[in-house]
């Protein structure tokens, strides 16, 4: 295979898994922003801006000390 070939399948497989991750990050903002509104005391938009900023950490931050156990 020529590299010219290779270059542009492992730039091809980095879109994608890019694209897999932004989703990703994507869709835990916006489900935090809807169980905020429901489950925390705190604005939903800073629950939203924590977890833009800090996906992991600002996930795990609101399952730990952002919902309200009902």
């Amino acid at each position: 295979m020529s590299p010219l070939l290779l270059q542009g399948a492992a730039a091809g497989i980095a879109l994608l898994i890019s694209l897999v991750f932004l989703v990703v990050h994507l869709a835990m903002i916006v489900w935090t922003y809807s169980d905020a509104q429901s489950r925390s005391d705190h604005p939903p938009v800073l629950w939203a801006l924590v977890v833009f900023f800090a996906p992991i950490l600002g996930l795990l931050l609101y399952l730990i000390i952002g919902r309200n156990s009902y």
